[in-house]
């Protein structure tokens, strides 16, 4: 039995394979190092629902040097949102929180199968709703680089897990900015993929807004994990096409400066509500004048969704789809969730999902991907103009908002909904257009304000199954301004 310096979970996750790979560190060694950084660290930020001791210890003591596998013996978390079989899958509520899985969901055994060690489950807000990481059930997961705020949502337990070294990569999913909003706040990189790029087997054939990924320091991460979880699995409804290489090889190129020039859209328009805080356009625009740098041709454009009002419909869609997803667990539990079993606004979304009929559901289904044609059509110059590689927006509308600020379970929540959206309201609408984005964590809040020194992230949304263009961007964004070193104060650990 030996030591592992904590400090080296911060490294990246391809990184952390080779030592494994190599016999210079021992997986068991590695994992426990994960489970002691967890046991220090975490009762001050909330990042975990469950941690798995010994099932892990023992997986990790079955890897030795030369295993083949990608990610042999590297530890990792899961979303408390996706099954893990043997353990309970609370989706943030204690009306779930006693369901335990029969079986893996497809992308936990495609981690597995590339040799992650799984520590844990990670915290989300009560179905995944929000973009802060706070439940009635498991309480507030905070942010690393400031504890009275928020790490994001809903996949914040992950990004928090990340950011302050307890993993060095962390699973998560994103229906509405989930990956990509925690990234932005806790100074991670965070790929929304390309619809259908991951199976949601065996619960659903696909979905049109949600799609699962990881919380990843590194770009080469991003673009190595999507590798081993990427791909449809027997009964699929839909699948976006195989890459032509692999995504790591894509991050490789634009790392190197081996990559294409960009047409690249430029926007601080928000897709939903409110208006971006002064930090949040300025790193836009740092962003942009870097791309110009590096060759790439950029160009100030106003999108379709300028002046659309969004917001209605997209919280209509998010209702449905809470409802339906409430209804499907009362028939795993076995009975009807009562009151109190939620919180206020699972109830209000659901209340609302209850007055739109079936006919207005399919309508309702058809004028988003409407919106999102118009889109994506838009970008790609369907009308036969010249279109654009890529969209850059800020992620966030907003610093990380104080840990209470938004609160589910409050006397109106659904005013708490709409505060949401002005805090996230740009990262809707890959999701509604399919395609992949990407969060990346370019820059520091300055200023005089509070939220000084805290990470801003930049949102890059491609083209359909363009994840290769914006891995490749990524990447040579990533050597210009590089961001791994920048890490949360001692304070947490």
């Amino acid at each position: 039995m030996g030591t592992v310096d904590p400090d080296l979970l911060r490294r990246s996750a391809v990184d952390l394979a080779a030592l494994v790979r190599s016999g210079e560190v021992a997986a068991v060694d590695l994992v426990r190092a994960a489970l002691d950084r967890v046991a220090a660290v975490d009762d001050g930020l909330g990042a975990f629902v469950d941690t798995w001791a010994d099932e892990a210890l023992e997986q990790a003591a079955a890897v030795g040097p030369g295993d083949p596998r990608p990610f042999a013996g590297v530890p990792t978390a899961v979303k408390d949102n996706r099954a893990v079989a043997g353990h309970r899958t609370g989706h943030g509520s204690a009306f779930t929180a006693g369901l335990v899985a029969e079986q893996d969901d497809e992308v936990v055994a495609r981690l597995r199968r590339a040799g992650f060690v799984l520590v844990g489950a990670t915290k989300l807000p009560e179905w995944a709703i929000t973009p802060v990481t706070r439940s009635r059930a498991f309480g507030v997961t905070r942010n690393p680089w400031d504890p009275g705020r928020t790490a994001g949502g809903s996949s914040g337990g992950a990004a928090a897990a990340v950011a302050a070294g307890m993993v060095p990569v962390a699973h998560g999913n994103d229906g509405g900015g989930s990956i990509r909003i925690p990234a932005a706040c806790c100074g991670l990189v965070g790929l929304k993929p390309q619809r259908g790029r991951i199976s949601m087997a065996p619960g659903l054939g696909h979905h049109l807004l949600a799609t699962d990924g990881m919380l990843v320091r590194t770009v080469a991460d991003a673009a190595a994990t999507l590798d081993v979880i990427a791909g449809p699995a027997v009964g699929d409804a839909t699948w976006a096409p195989p890459p032509a290489e692999p995504f790591a090889a894509a991050a490789v190129r634009g790392g190197g400066g081996g990559a294409p020039r960009r047409r690249v859209a430029v926007t601080t328009e928000p897709v939903l509500e409110g208006a971006p805080s002064p930090e949040d356009v300025a790193a836009v625009r740092r962003t942009a004048d870097l791309l110009s740098d590096l060759g790439h041709e950029v160009e100030e454009v106003t999108p379709p969704w300028a002046g659309a009002g969004l917001l209605d419909l997209f919280t209509d869609y998010w209702a449905v789809m809470i409802g339906v997803q409430i209804r499907a667990l009362e028939w795993q539990v076995g009975r009807p969730a009562g009151p109190g079993d939620l919180e206020a606004l699972s109830v209000a979304l659901a209340d609302r999902a209850r007055g739109i009929g079936a006919v207005d559901h399919l309508v309702l289904d058809a004028r988003i991907q409407a919106v999102g044609r118009q889109v994506v059509g838009w970008q790609c110059g369907a009308d036969g103009r010249r279109g654009w590689d890529v969209i850059l927006t800020p992620t966030l509308g907003t610093a990380p908002v104080p840990v209470d600020a938004l609160d589910p379970d409050g006397p109106d929540p659904m005013d708490g909904f709409r505060r949401g959206a002005h805090f996230s309201p740009y990262a809707a609408i890959a999701n509604v257009i399919g395609s992949p984005a990407i969060s990346l964590p370019l820059w520091v809040r300055g200023g005089d304000d509070d939220a000084a020194g805290l990470p801003v992230g930049v949102q890059l949304v491609g083209p359909p199954a363009g994840e290769d263009v914006l891995l490749e961007l990524a990447a040579e964004l990533e050597v210009a301004r590089p961001w791994a070193d920048r890490t949360p104060a001692p304070a947490v650990g």
